[in-house]
């Protein structure tokens, strides 16, 4: 007997459409599937990703691009969508989960270049080495210790102790820091890292704060002037989360006041959708500020890692249906497929759709091999395995349901 395909749709005439440079690395995980691929330099706006969009299954962008719901409705069909960076906020999440389409992300494979940049950066604040640098390249020499201190024996406090917080905290303590750290959610402290009983907590004690948190209705202005009169005088902070998280203009407020010694931003609330010569912020020419651009995870090692990281997802799902790590799907890691066929069915969570299926599936009398149901509050996520003679018709009952949102057959 021939072993069968992996997926019910000839993989040679799968679209890959990938935008903003996204890492060779993911381009030879698709061509290695024998995918199309096509691959932009920059983003899009709406009306051009409308159109590029229309004719791919699979959609991969990074940080710049905006996935809107407009863009989803007319991407019919895009089985599933990548964003190879940590952050989903560009992504229309709930209108994907409406049509059937899991996004994955790289949550992981960032992270150390993150944490090294805060590290630099916080070393980089309290010697004050950007002014340095900038006054030796006007030709001017400064050679001075006031105001330059060393990092060791003073307090790091982390916000969000997730998978760049963690390892901000590991770092921090190989350089002699003690670190503080605040987690909505309870987390278990790594090494010597101790946890705060409040933001306010870690605001009041800290010499440094970093923000390492997802952008949420939140943690939207989760820093503003109140926050930041709590700071203790003479504080540094460090925001590589997203930018609407800090209230700039209050921040330059706190700078300009002497009241913070300095602050590092990578993101910002309203950033450029390439590179372009017309950047501007409140944070502009104020003495002890790092400004960069959103390069926290920008070094060849990430890059490459989420590349491989987030194709591979994406390629798990259209050959087995596999969702985990998605950030919008209920998440099932079904097992090989042998000698069957498998059907996807995302349908809406409501009562009474398992029993419809079922009723559907004896009536085919098809032999079931496994079945998976997975659900969040939205949507329903089935993986079935049943026997090739009734798949189609079972599919096509399947997809008459009022309550589906799509059905899949692979094989």
């Amino acid at each position: 007997m021939t072993t069968p395909a992996e997926t019910s749709f000839p993989k040679s005439q799968i679209r890959v459409l990938l935008l903003e440079n996204v890492h060779t690395s993911a381009h030879e995980v698709f061509r290695a599937e024998g995918f199309q691929v096509e691959a932009c330099t920059g983003a899009l706006g709406e009306d051009a990703l409308v159109e590029k969009a229309r004719d791919v299954h699979i959609l991969g962008i990074r940080s710049r691009s905006r996935v809107t719901e407009r863009v989803l409705s007319q991407a019919r069909r895009v089985l599933t969508l990548g964003t190879f960076c940590i952050g989903t906020n560009q992504v229309a999440l709930e209108s994907a989960s409406q049509r059937g389409v899991p996004v994955f992300n790289a949550p992981f494979s960032s992270t150390r270049s993150v944490a090294e940049l805060v590290i630099a950066e916080v070393i980089a604040l309290s010697r004050r080495l950007a002014d340095r640098s900038r006054e030796m390249h006007e030709g001017r020499w400064r050679k001075s210790a006031p105001a330059a201190h060393e990092v060791r024996g003073k307090t790091l406090g982390i916000v969000g102790y997730g998978h760049i917080g963690t390892q901000v905290g590991i770092l921090a303590e190989a350089v002699g820091m003690q670190v503080l750290f605040h987690d909505v959610v309870p987390k278990l402290p790594i090494g010597n890292n101790r946890r705060a009983e409040s933001l306010e907590d870690v605001l009041g004690r800290a010499d440094f704060v970093t923000l390492h948190v997802p952008e949420t209705p939140l943690t939207r202005g989760l820093i503003g002037e109140r926050e930041l009169a709590r700071m203790r005088p003479g504080a540094y902070l460090l925001n590589l989360s997203r930018g609407s998280v800090v209230d700039l203009g209050a921040l330059a407020k706190a700078l300009g006041s002497g009241h913070l010694a300095g602050a590092a931003a990578d993101v910002f609330p309203v950033e450029p959708a390439g590179n372009s010569d017309g950047f501007a912020t409140e944070l502009r020419g104020v003495p002890n500020v790092i400004l960069t651009p959103h390069v926290g995870g920008s070094t060849e090692e990430a890059q490459e890692a989420i590349g491989r990281e987030v194709a591979t997802a994406l390629v798990k799902f259209v050959n087995t249906g596999a969702t985990t790590g998605s950030v919008n799907f209920p998440h099932i890691e079904p097992p090989p497929l042998v000698d069957r066929h498998r059907l996807l069915n995302v349908h809406r969570n409501v009562p009474g759709v398992l029993s419809s299926i079922n009723k559907i599936v004896s009536d085919a009398q098809a032999n079931v091999e496994s079945q998976i149901l997975a659900t969040n509050p939205a949507i329903g996520y089935l993986v079935m395995d049943l026997n090739r003679e009734v798949s189609e018709e079972v599919r096509l009952q399947m997809s008459a349901l009022e309550t589906n949102i799509r059905t899949r057959v692979l094989y």
